[in-house]
Parts: C-alpha cells; sequence; structure tokens
C-alpha cells in the first residue's frame, strides 16, 4: 500500500467519524495539550484506533484527535505528536499532515516547545516562526514523488503564511499577550543541543531550537496548506544560562503559560 492510500484511508476513516470539514488544524507540543480541553462540542478519536497513524509516546503528549469548536470556527487539535528522534522515518513523522490535506483542511497552526537562542527572549516567551532552517539531515519529501500529494519541487519562499502571521499578531494585541518573532531551527535530537552548537546557530540567525515543525511545515506546503508556526520558549538554549537544561523544566513552563497560549490560538483561529 503507498503512503498515498494510506492517508486516504485514515482520512475516510476520520471523515465517517465527523472530522471532515475542518477550518483549521492545531498541532500542539510538549506541554500544550490543554488547548484541546477547551473545544467546544468536542469529540476525539486516539491515535492508536486511526488506520496508519502512529502512536505518540512522548511525555507531554497526549496521544489523540479532539473535533470541536472555537468561537464559531471547526477546529481538530492533534494533542500530540511523533519525533523523528524516536526512530520513526520522516513519512511517518508527517503522516498527519498528509491525512489532513486529503481531509481537505486549509490551514494548520504548528506549535513546540523550543529552547531560546535568542538572548532578549524570556523564558515562556511566544515566539512566531517568520522562517526556518531544516537541520535535522533529511527533507520529508526525500523519495519518489506522488504528484497527488503535490508537485516534486515545492516553493519553500513563504512556508509560513504571511496572511496568517498578520492574523497572529493581531490576536495577540486583541488579548494583550506578548509576541516575539523569530527563525526557528529544527534538530535531529534527542539529546539537547551543546552551547558551541548553540553559538554556531545563533550566527546562522536562529532565535529558537527545536525537534519538531520543520518537516510537517514542508509536507503541509507540498500540499498547499497554509502553515503557522507558534514556539513556546520553554527554556533557555544550552550555554545561555549557567543550568542544565531538564524536559520537566519545558512541561513546567508550558503549563505556566497555558493561558496566553490558549487565547493566542483562540483568536488567531477566530481570524482564519
Amino acid at each position: 500500500m503507498s503512503d498515498f492510500d494510506r492517508a486516504v484511508e485514515a482520512a475516510e476513516f476520520l471523515r465517517g467519524r465527523g472530522f471532515g470539514g475542518a477550518d483549521a488544524a492545531v498541532v500542539l507540543g510538549s506541554g500544550l495539550g490543554d488547548f484541546a480541553d477547551g473545544l467546544e462540542d468536542p469529540f476525539e478519536v486516539a491515535y492508536r484506533d486511526i488506520p496508519h497513524w502512529p502512536a505518540a509516546r512522548v511525555v507531554g503528549h497526549a496521544g489523540r484527535l479532539v473535533g470541536g469548536l472555537v468561537r464559531g470556527r471547526r477546529v481538530m487539535a492533534l494533542a500530540g505528536r511523533v519525533h523523528f528522534y524516536e526512530g520513526h522515518p520522516l513519512a511517518m513523522v508527517t503522516f498527519a499532515m498528509r491525512v489532513l490535506g486529503r481531509l481537505g483542511v486549509p490551514c494548520v497552526i504548528l506549535t513546540n516547545a523550543a529552547g531560546g537562542i535568542n538572548t532578549r527572549f524570556a523564558q515562556g516567551a511566544l515566539m512566531l516562526i517568520d522562517d526556518h532552517i531544516n537541520l535535522m539531515g533529511s527533507n520529508p519529501l526525500v523519495g519518489a514523488n506522488d504528484e497527488r500529494f503535490g508537485v516534486r519541487f515545492p516553493d519553500m519562499s513563504e512556508v509560513y503564511s504571511t496572511r496568517l502571521r498578520a492574523h497572529a499578531t493581531a490576536a495577540a494585541a486583541a488579548a494583550g499577550v506578548a509576541l516575539e518573532h523569530g527563525v526557528y531551527i529544527a534538530v535531529h535530537g534527542p539529546s539537547y543541543e551543546t552551547p558551541a552548537e548553540i553559538r554556531a546557530f545563533r550566527t546562522w540567525g536562529a532565535d529558537a531550537v527545536g525537534m519538531s515543525t520543520a518537516p510537517e511545515a514542508i509536507v503541509a506546503r507540498h500540499m498547499g496548506m497554509e502553515v503557522l508556526g507558534i514556539s513556546c520558549i520553554t527554556n533557555m538554549a544550552a550555554g545561555v544560562l549557567p543550568a542544565p537544561l531538564r524536559h520537566d523544566e519545558v512541561m513546567e513552563t508550558a503549563r505556566r503559560v497555558k493561558g496566553q497560549f490558549v487565547a493566542l490560538l483562540e483568536g488567531t483561529i477566530e481570524r482564519c
């Protein structure tokens, strides 16, 4: 069975359970899954029950797909994702984007917990991703191209939609949420970066670092979806502060800023 056939089968399964016709989808990163609990008229399915859909196993990723309403807009919330560092091929990491594309979702909001490289950023800041650097060592489009998904060489000059970024900026202003802007660099993981690596990334123009998002953004654009990216700066990157990096710190910071994060998402979705 081809990747296309698997995506079609999963999309038809979800359409039969009411997930068709969404105005937007949101992928929720580590510790950011509370947004899914606030949807109106919710319905959900566990990832393990969706054909071919990989199960999320990282702490802070619930592994469920939730549908519902946000200020009158129909939304699909992906509470958790799988990662390249877990050993999944990138085709599996980005499978959800293939399914969303087959469901006709017009735009996707990718969120993540990230390490702050820009020393102006405070821990807990929310950063709108203006662009990314893919340093994962591979690309999810490697291999034979299926034209039913998209063209062989998709344009990446505007991965993150100018229109959606304007909506997010307006939503942040309306909600009184401070919003940074920056470039996200995606690395393989799972080890955190060294101080020397962070210094190098800073010279390249990166403002935040993480282990996700870029492959999903590439595949979403391959399928013609608009993409918005939001990073929660849950910790400062290696060498910025004289302290070791810990995943529990990531989770605690995400919990602390969840009110601002939810307000930003809701206001953005309302404007989509």
